[in-house]
């Protein structure tokens, strides 16, 4: 049965990273091929997709993007993977836009939830005209300090947010770190792994103490207090539309610790510190170099600090917005950071066939917080203060 969203002003997966839902231009999946897409749309009384206006957003579901028979501009998702899993991250997602409900007039938005039918994967969400992907910004260097800091206030109202009565969220933890605390791997995985996610998992599973600083990150997690969480927070998951931060894909929703969020935003830019440094983005001048292990290093702290300030105004307008946090978050933030580094290498790994010096690079920094998180947090721009 299709259940249609009720209606809610328009202010408003799980180890590998998605990229870039905003870039258009993809061919979609053939819509004769599933025809519940459009009994789907006619049942939320939109009407089909006109068949020459669809484009695929990039993702790990099925999507199309598109003008409807009525006019109306709509995305709609089918969500890929096990059974189990689906339903779980179709749970979490309707469990958000029930919270969602109650934050309107708050510094969080998202797309606007038309309906879903958890028979067949599917969920419809307006389109957001103009939008553009927060990771194209990135790219561009045209995502500015007040976008930052308007995205801190977004997920600190989502962390003061109180779920609605009788609503149950989900308790579990996230799979990743704990994943790696777990010995070996599964057969059927490791049979599927490229070269690349074999390279990895060895590197992961035979630091020891890597595995003592994860250990401790997951024991200090569950210890710490919950609140509605993101809990897969990436860039290219913000969509901006005049300054307008709109937070997507909310299947990994749950009660969590907030500093998970946190240092994901803060490993986001990290990552892409780390990335810069064999570019000449931020650089006055630019000339071939030997980039050997002093060179990296110089360059790392060089570009950490030209985007740091993006990390502090995202960290200064979420602790205006929280009532209060506990002592250790910052910390837990950091080390959070740190493993953003190490899952964003852990994530590109099944497309590739190795691991690149840099993303190994990536990972060296973010190891070296995760084990001593309390003397990078100011460092990665997650300073006290207001």
């Amino acid at each position: 049965m299709v259940a249609v969203a009720e209606s809610r002003a328009p202010s408003r997966e799980s180890t590998r990273h998605r990229t870039d839902k905003r870039n258009l231009g993809y061919t979609p999946v053939d819509l004769d091929s599933v025809p519940e897409v459009g009994r789907f749309l006619r049942e939320l009384g939109v009407g089909d997709f006109q068949r020459d206006s669809v484009t695929a957003p990039v993702g790990r579901n099925d999507t199309w993007a598109g003008v409807t028979e009525s006019g109306r501009k709509v995305f709609v998702k089918r969500l890929e993977g096990p059974p189990e899993d689906v339903a779980a991250r179709m749970r979490r997602m309707l469990s958000f836009e029930r919270l969602a409900g109650l934050l309107r007039g708050t510094p969080l938005h998202s797309p606007v939830l038309l309906g879903s039918d958890p028979a067949t994967r599917l969920v419809a969400f307006e389109y957001i005209e103009s939008g553009v992907s927060g990771a194209r910004l990135m790219v561009d260097e045209t995502f500015h300090d007040g976008l930052a800091a308007a995205a801190g206030e977004a997920i600190a109202a989502l962390h003061e947010a109180e779920p609605p009565d009788g609503e149950e969220l989900d308790r579990s933890p996230p799979v990743l770190p704990a994943l790696l605390l777990r010995p070996g791997v599964a057969l059927q995985a490791y049979q599927d792994f490229s070269y690349a996610e074999i390279e990895v998992w060895r590197l992961l599973q035979g630091d020891p103490r890597l595995l003592e600083a994860i250990a401790r990150l997951c024991a200090r997690e569950a210890a710490a207090p919950k609140v509605p969480a993101h809990c897969d927070l990436r860039v290219d998951q913000f969509i901006i539309v005049r300054d307008r931060v709109h937070i997507t894909d909310w299947e990994e929703f749950r009660l969590a610790d907030g500093a998970r969020d946190v240092g994901a935003f803060a490993g986001e830019w990290l990552y892409r510190s780390v990335l810069d440094i064999v570019t000449s983005r931020g650089d006055s001048a630019f000339v071939d170099l030997e980039f050997d292990h002093r060179t990296v290093l110089r360059r790392g702290a060089e570009k950490i600090e030209r985007l740091r300030p993006k990390v502090e105004h995202f960290w200064r307008a979420y602790l205006r917005g929280r009532e209060r946090i506990d002592d250790e978050f910052a910390e837990r933030a950091a080390a959070f950071a740190g493993w953003h580094m190490l899952d964003r290498m852990i994530a590109g790994s099944p497309q590739r066939g190795r691991i690149s010096g840099i993303e190994k690079a990536a990972a060296g920094i973010g190891r070296k917080i995760l084990l001593e998180p309390g003397r990078f947090a100011a460092t990665i721009g997650l300073g006290a203060g207001k």
